[in-house]
């Protein structure tokens, strides 16, 4: 179980990633409501999800991460929220976002061990796994649905320092369930070379 937790512990101490978070989530709310309905059977750059099941993945990661912070078990969120019309996407997904800000606004859980899926660790590092998700998986959604694929910069550069120091280049695979590193292009913004680190490329 060491292996397994290794790569979401190894994070910055006395960062606040929540005002990170909180942008990211913002950018993918804005890309929720630009998916056309004729995309929602599109494939994605995570090649377990296409459009649809990506949305119901991002609404629960959000749900996880509130989850966690009352003090539950990730798992009792299911991976991906199937039971959403195609046209509630936004709704859930920002209904989500402000149920999870009840919980995470108190200061006192940046400290607190959780639990999310990859083992106990600081609130801090939660939340900083989380950020890491919602933008890479906001990537995905924006590169299969044709709009913006960079979220704000100085939030993206700031996610690829935290990616970097919390998951290991190698080795992939096993207990770090990435895939392994892709070259960025010479062009490539913060959030491509964070969804490169973690392991996604484009379609």
């Amino acid at each position: 179980m060491a292996k397994r937790i290794y790569f979401m512990t190894q994070t910055t101490t006395h960062t606040d990633p929540r005002p990170l978070y909180r942008d990211a989530l913002g950018w993918v709310a804005e890309l929720i409501t630009g998916v056309q309905p004729d995309q929602f059977d599109s494939p994605t750059p995570c090649s377990e999800f296409d459009v649809r099941t990506l949305l119901g993945h991002l609404v629960a990661t959000v749900e996880r991460a509130r989850v966690i912070g009352e003090g539950g078990d990730a798992g009792s969120i299911p991976l991906v929220m199937e039971e959403i019309d195609d046209a509630g996407y936004t709704d859930a997904y920002q209904s989500a976002i402000d149920r999870m800000w009840t919980v995470w606004n108190d200061d006192a859980l940046l400290d607190a061990e959780v639990t999310p899926p990859w083992g106990k660790v600081p609130g801090r590092g939660a939340i900083g796994g989380y950020l890491n998700e919602t933008l890479v998986h906001g990537w995905d959604l924006a590169v299969a649905t044709g709009q913006k694929c960079e979220a704000e910069p100085a939030v993206a550069e700031a996610a690829v320092g935290m990616a970097k120091a919390m998951i290991p280049a190698s080795p992939r695979g096993d207990f770090i369930p990435f895939a392994e590193v892709v070259d960025s292009a010479p062009d490539a913004g913060p959030t491509e070379r964070l969804a490169n680190w973690s392991g996604h490329s484009k379609i």
